[in-house]
């Protein structure tokens, strides 16, 4: 199988390509609109909005023909517990933006389940705002059975002088679809200055130990019965493991009987090394920290997730060689993950500006990887297609052919003549601007004294025009007679033009010293991929 990255929206992908059953773990961090902070994927350095993210998902947020359609389907689905989840969820919360975005998730969980292999795990990243309302459909989806765990991840230390409690933590709600889904247990590196006070010595060596007994009291089974004249449901709890079990482990001299008649415990038969001592990750996860500014890691999009996170879900829930999918990709930290852990993966997206930033992303990572993309333009006929059909996403996979963050919403003459930005670097602290402008339609020497004037007014230093027609020789000359930006590097045209098909072929702008919005990925080192079906 190779790996996949679709543009489109993901509920469409999910039933038109994406088979029952053929996922074996399912990453999601769907965008929420929490305190009116758009959970935008790009900024630029200065820190406005990517306005191209915010109306991909605004009909997500606002209760609207949309979400009624969206609510019916659920209504009309075979899924009676969710339909009822649902039902029951709008009697309370009533048409607001919450139960539009509770609607939106719903249909989409349903084929998220349909998708997921039995010895599948889904494992849903969102914030406390939705958490609690997510859980309920995801119960109903699941099941009350299928709820294995809800991870908090702290991701900042920040806490400022806010006027309620600080919010440090996403919470990650993790399902599984069967009693048979794949988990592996995670260790990490124990605090070495904390001596673990469940240290026992025998002939002067250090051993470790473990309570054989576990929470609360079982009332059918051995576990819950005496053993060798010790009661657990005394203290209010069980045995961890059957009475064979633990019989053979005393035998093997694996059992410790405290001397002060205590309950016995389980001991390594191994000396403790405190330097090499490991201990078993639970639910609250401290050791992974968000991408500070700084960061090698960071690529530039506020948004982003540490590897380290996704390394840690997917290790846990799937092996070398399964299938990951991430049905809202964003700047594609999954499938980066995926492909360095050697998992193959599908990632889904409803922007040609983050398929095309997660294909940079993937190319500068893992040279010469291989992989398809489907609905991006591939050739000329491609792109009029798109412009044809959306000019918005027109526009906003064209900036993306520059490496440039968009700008610009849906509302006319909302952009000012702005369909794009480049950041780069001119010196050590000074960041400039090139004004990017699209053209879909007919061209004309009046798109370059346009595009001109708005470099001047933005006190831009470059203007880049893109169109899908070629240029007439008036343009060409209006475009050379605005003269040269003198950069730390040389001399470059002021405003430079460029049609699709160019870019399509390798042209790039000259844009002195690059460094722009988005940082090229490190390369990494893939886990061994040599069975890969690539």
């Amino acid at each position: 199988m190779a790996n996949h990255l679709y543009y489109g929206d993901n509920l469409d992908v999910l039933r038109e390509s994406i088979k029952s059953e053929s996922v074996d773990l399912v990453y999601l961090d769907p965008p929420f609109n929490s305190n009116a902070n758009y959970n935008v994927l790009f900024r630029s350095p200065s820190g406005e909005s990517s306005q191209a993210q915010i109306e991909a998902f605004e009909d997500t947020w606002h209760w609207n023909n949309q979400a009624e359609r969206a609510f019916d389907e659920v209504m009309q689905g075979r899924n009676h517990d969710v339909a009822e989840m649902l039902r029951a969820m709008r009697l309370f919360l009533k048409d607001n933006d919450m139960m539009a975005y509770l609607t939106h998730m719903a249909v989409r969980l349903v084929e998220l389940h349909r998708v997921l292999k039995p010895t599948g795990s889904i494992y849903l990243h969102c914030d406390p705002t939705a958490s609690h309302y997510l859980k309920l459909i995801m119960d109903a989806v699941f099941g009350v059975d299928g709820y294995k765990g809800e991870m908090i991840w702290k991701r900042t230390n920040a806490r400022g002088t806010p006027l309620n409690w600080p919010r440090l933590h996403d919470v990650i709600l993790v399902f599984w679809k069967s009693t048979n889904s794949t988990f592996n247990v995670q260790k990490v590196r124990a605090d070495v200055a904390k001596t673990p006070h469940t240290l026992i010595t025998v002939d002067g060596v250090k051993y470790q130990t473990y309570e054989l007994t576990g929470a609360g009291i079982t009332k059918d089974g051995e576990t819950g019965r005496p053993w060798r004249g010790f009661d657990p449901t005394a203290l209010g709890r069980h045995w961890g493991n059957g009475h064979a079990q633990m019989d053979a482990w005393d035998s093997n001299g694996e059992i410790h009987w405290p001397r002060d008649k205590g309950f016995p415990r389980r001991r390594d038969l191994k000396p403790f090394d405190p330097e090499g001592r490991e201990i078993v990750v639970g639910d609250v996860w401290v050791d992974i920290d968000r991408i500070n500014q700084s960061a090698n890691e960071r690529l530039g999009y506020p948004t982003q997730k540490p590897v380290a996170l996704l390394e840690r879900i997917l290790s846990a829930s799937s092996n070398p060689g399964d299938v990951v999918l991430d049905p809202f990709c964003g700047c594609g930290t999954t499938v980066h993950a995926a492909e360095k852990l050697g998992r193959q993966w599908i990632g889904i997206d409803i922007t040609h500006l983050s398929i095309s930033l997660i294909e940079k992303r993937l190319k500068d990572a893992f040279p010469g990887i291989a992989f398809e993309v489907h609905g991006a333009p591939k050739d000329l006929d491609g792109a009029r297609d798109l412009s044809n059909r959306d000019k918005y996403q027109f526009q906003w996979w064209a900036v993306s052919l520059v490496d440039a963050v968009p700008y610009g919403g849906k509302k006319k003459g909302a952009d000012g003549g702005i369909d794009g930005h480049i950041f780069f670097k001119s010196g050590a602290k000074t960041t400039e601007k090139a004004i990017v402008s699209v053209k879909g339609g007919g061209v004309s020497v009046r798109d370059v004294r346009e595009l001109t004037a708005v470099v001047d007014r933005e006190r831009a230093k470059i203007g880049v025009y893109i169109s899908l027609e070629p240029h007439t020789r008036p343009m060409v000359q209006e475009a050379a007679s605005a003269g040269l930006y003198d950069g730390p590097t040389g001399k470059v045209p002021k405003i430079q033009l460029f049609t699709i098909e160019e870019l399509f072929a390798g042209k790039k702008p000259q844009i002195p010293l690059i460094e722009r919005g988005f940082k090229a990925a490190a390369r990494e080192e893939r886990d061994d991929q040599s069975e890969l079906d690539l």
